[in-house]
């Protein structure tokens, strides 16, 4: 059975939730939160609280154990984009562009 969470608007690029995404991918749960847990990107708290809950969500609605759960999938997808200038030489301006991500986990595990 699989079970998934979503973390929407999140403040992070997605290019760098994605380095994050690819350290926890096909790990178990117990596994992917302590490994998050002393990681140096500022994304991997955010990450953390995506599988807590996706863990939380299959433990609580679908009566999985919890110890038996894995990373399926961790997907990073683009969300909205805020258009911002940056003043420049001569006059000009400079697009900054801060983007944000959809994050969605999905763990798998025994009905048992």
């Amino acid at each position: 059975m699989e079970v998934r969470a979503l973390a929407n608007d999140q403040p992070v690029a997605p290019r760098k939730v994605r380095l994050v995404l690819d350290m926890v991918r096909g790990r178990t749960v117990d596994e992917a939160l302590s490994l998050l847990e002393f990681m140096p990107q500022p994304s991997a708290r955010i990450v953390w609280k995506v599988i807590k809950s996706a863990a939380a969500n299959a433990e609580n609605n679908f009566d999985l154990n919890p110890d038996g759960l894995k990373i399926k999938s961790a997907i990073a997808g683009d969300a909205r984009t805020l258009k911002r200038y940056r003043a420049r030489s001569r006059g000009r301006m400079a697009p900054v562009l801060k983007r944000y991500s959809h994050i969605t986990v999905v763990v798998e595990g025994d009905e048992f």
